[in-house]
């Protein structure tokens, strides 16, 4: 009987303490969202604002409540944001860590946060990579690391880059939980195509998912990979689109649901069957140069 008592009163100050499966807390995900350099005009690429866009998607969600995104505008010096991030998104013109200086340095590192299994996530031409920035053979980490990329001036492939005035953008994954919440849409954007994926004649490697195609382009259309994934070896995971161009096309709710489910699935989340849900407010809360975009006035 003492025995007995002695069991009950411990179970009790378990629960009391907090200590019990039902009362333990999901840890949160950090998300640690890096903006990259950019020279284009107003209205385009606004990858400051479309940092922000979301940061507060990500914060605000209904239905994702342990996930907490940080914008940070340079490369952090203090390695404890990089060492606590479960997945880093990076938006920019190229892949920012080839732009900031200390570029083999930030690389390095990088590479040690892949090899622990943290996700990676590239946004429109923060997935591109320059004839500087790989081997003459297209090598480069982040082939391996996010699965593909934008090849932008390399003699080994050349991508394409061209506004395209209503481009379909199709799920071709929808067994994917990236797939989930967002439907087939059509934008007024730059969706990037003839995307690298390695020497394979183009084809994606066998852990790499083509999660959305385009017929692209209309006067020649052919289905190009226009969004994918990677689950990595290491555990880690991948997610590179290549839109928006426009900082209007965050509108698009189907389009941000997409971003947000993966960068999500990067970070170890279970995706919501509904998709990540998130509400915009106007999108000059977001400090852009401009909403619409204005062409750079033509040199005489």
């Amino acid at each position: 009987m003492q025995r007995l008592t002695i069991i009950l009163i411990l179970g009790v100050c378990g629960l009391w303490s907090g200590n019990t499966l039902a009362q333990q807390k999901p840890p949160v995900a950090r998300i640690l969202i890096v903006v990259g350099p950019s020279n284009h005009p107003p209205g385009s690429h606004e990858v400051a604002a479309g940092a922000r866009v979301m940061q507060h998607c990500l914060n605000t969600s209904s239905n994702m409540p342990h996930v907490r995104a940080e914008v940070v505008y340079e490369w952090p010096k203090n390695e404890t944001k990089l060492d606590a991030a479960d997945t880093v998104v990076f938006i920019g013109d190229t892949f920012p860590p080839n732009r900031f200086p200390g570029s083999d340095a930030i690389l390095a590192k990088l590479g040690s946060m892949m090899n622990r299994g943290c996700g990676i996530v590239c946004v429109h031409y923060a997935t591109g990579l320059r004839a500087t920035d790989v081997a003459d053979d297209g090598e480069h980490p982040l082939l391996h690391w996010m699965g593909g990329y934008f090849a932008t001036r390399c003699p080994h492939h050349q991508s394409i880059a061209k506004i395209y005035p209503a481009a379909k953008i199709i799920p071709a994954a929808p067994e994917h939980p990236v797939s989930r919440g967002w439907k087939e849409f059509t934008l007024h954007d730059e969706p990037y195509i003839n995307n690298y994926f390695g020497k394979d004649e183009n084809r994606l490697a066998a852990n790499v998912t083509a999660l959305a195609t385009s017929m692209l382009p209309p006067e020649a259309p052919q289905r190009e990979v226009v969004s994918w994934c990677v689950q990595r070896d290491d555990s880690g995971r991948g997610f590179g689109i290549v839109m928006p161009h426009f900082y209007r096309s965050w509108k698009i709710k189907d389009l941000r649901t997409f971003v947000l489910n993966g960068i999500a699935w990067t970070a170890g989340q279970n995706v919501p069957e509904s998709g990540v849900q998130s509400e915009l407010p106007g999108l000059v809360k977001f400090r852009p140069d401009s909403v619409e975009p204005i062409a750079r006035p033509k040199k005489p």
